[in-house]
């Protein structure tokens, strides 16, 4: 008699993430913010009840988790790795239609900065990730970077306070700055504690703002202001 086959983990988790309405609510959470079950049915464009089933699916997989807040419950992904799991699989999903998919007008907003688990990402992304290393404000270490003191000078003097991540920095828990592949540039942006601290503070100060409903980040005039300096792109718009 032939042993059962092992089935490996990966296929029972793409089967939850294969179905069409979780895939959309998943996509809705890589925004990394923490979202009601109300505001994924609409996401996914479902009913209430319909919502709730999915929602269930995807607690039992360890995709998402759940906090209750009174009498309302608000879901978000797990964590860093699911979010990059997900990104993973959209590169692959448009491997070949990547150049048609992102040159469509609809996804420009898109495609020029989102917020990608609670760091930035998109062409604005990838741009300061390329402008940290040419100012060497980030060093190299191992598979992670550190901010180097000219960088937190640096930064400090356009505005953002990250004299609270040296801890961070010494210990390498959490990860301070560390690569992470951009799904609409095939290049890479910026993930970590460091990347999640600046866009905190840059929609904090009003300097990017989110699109209702989105994950699509808009620069504002104070932005252009602020940020032209580390980021010439922005005086594109």
């Amino acid at each position: 008699m032939n042993a059962t086959p092992f089935e490996p983990r990966l296929a029972s988790v793409a089967a939850i993430i294969a179905d069409a309405t979780r895939a959309r609510m998943l996509c809705y959470l890589l925004a990394g913010d923490y979202a009601s079950a109300g505001e994924l049915a609409r996401a996914a464009s479902v009913s209430p009840a319909t919502a709730s089933g999915h929602l269930g699916k995807l607690l039992e997989a360890d995709l998402i988790v759940c906090e209750q807040r009174g009498r309302h419950r608000y879901f978000r992904l797990k964590d860093d790795e699911v979010a990059h799991a997900l990104e993973a699989m959209a590169l692959i999903a448009e491997r070949h239609t990547h150049q048609a998919t992102w040159a469509n007008p609809a996804r420009q907003r898109l495609r020029f900065a989102r917020c990608c688990y609670g760091h930035l990402a998109g062409q604005l992304g990838v741009a300061l990730f390329s402008e940290l290393l040419a100012r060497q404000w980030l060093a190299p270490v191992e598979d992670t970077y550190h901010l180097t003191a000219p960088g937190r000078d640096g930064l400090g003097a356009l505005g953002f306070e990250v004299a609270g991540l040296a801890k961070a920095q010494a210990t390498g828990r959490p990860r301070l700055a560390y690569r992470c592949l951009d799904w609409s540039e095939r290049r890479d942006h910026l993930a970590g504690l460091l990347p999640k601290a600046l866009l905190a503070q840059c929609l904090d100060k009003g300097w990017l703002r989110r699109h209702t409903g989105e994950r699509a980040l808009q620069v504002t005039p104070l932005g252009r202001q602020h940020l032209a300096d580390l980021l010439p792109l922005v005086n594109a718009l």
